[in-house]
């Protein structure tokens, strides 16, 4: 079983993280805390912690709930987001160790999109779950942070094994790859993607999890050393320095109005 997709609100992903020796299971970032709850319960499972990658309302929402109707529920969350993660009992910070049973899972800090936003990196699984930094094809806005903090914290997401599986936030992929390929219409691994993730929408099915790997092959802003990619960027505006930062940040904001 391992890990479990919820379904909250209208395209954000909840998840069930299991440690299948107990039966015990952590949700990383609740919403809607009676989704969660039924989800654990249809699967036999018993809740014992919420992981909260960041604190936007769509992540943590369902926070106050569930810790009042889950008997001794602890809710990790980042220190560094001051004091805004609701129901918070356990402040972490990168580097730190959660353990749901007997899985671990490391804390890694990826602030840009807010100050103190988190992924969980599950060693044991081959999994991370990665909130709003990395999505499938895509990165979140750089709200709090500066472009090159981004692009230090997708860095740390990409030095992950390639065969890593990215549990994201959101249901962006579609839309994501869309654009991607407006910078990178070449890159036929990116066109077989966005054909894919057509397909699985069409089906109603999740576009969640995709890999490390593939993200590597086919996510724009993992990807400012590609030459077309580059080249398309430069041809919408010339005076683009030639540097990581700055090819990131005009994708980023291309990204922003499309």
């Amino acid at each position: 079983m391992a890990i479990v997709t919820v379904p909250q609100l209208s395209d954000n992903y909840a998840y069930l993280v299991i440690d299948d020796a107990s039966m015990e299971c952590a949700v990383v970032d609740c919403a809607e805390a009676d989704k969660v709850i039924a989800a654990a319960k249809a699967h036999g499972l018993k809740l014992s912690a919420v992981l909260t990658t960041h604190w936007h309302g769509d992540h943590c929402g369902g926070n106050q709930d569930i810790a009042s109707k889950v008997a001794g529920i602890k809710v990790f969350g980042a220190s560094a987001e001051g004091g805004k993660i609701p129901a918070l009992t356990n402040p972490v910070k990168d580097g730190d160790t959660v353990k749901i049973g007997a899985l671990e899972g490391r804390v890694i800090g990826i602030p840009a999109h807010t100050n103190g936003h988190v992924a969980y990196y599950f060693p044991a699984l081959g999994a991370v779950f990665t909130g709003d930094t990395m999505f499938i094809g895509g990165c979140g806005r750089v709200f709090e942070g500066k472009a090159a903090t981004m692009v230090e914290s997708l860095g740390k997401l990409t030095s992950l094994p390639d065969s890593t599986e990215v549990y994201c936030g959101h249901e962006y992929t579609e839309k994501n790859l869309r654009f991607a390929l407006t910078l990178e219409p070449g890159n036929q691994a990116l066109r077989a993607r966005h054909e894919w993730s057509l397909k699985t929408r069409a089906a109603n099915k999740f576009t969640v999890p995709s890999t490390i790997g593939d993200e590597k092959k086919t996510n724009p802003f993992l990807r400012t050393s590609s030459p077309e990619l580059r080249t398309n960027l430069k041809k919408r505006d010339p005076s683009i320095p030639d540097d990581p930062v700055a090819i990131f940040a005009k994708a980023r904001e291309l990204k922003d109005n499309f």
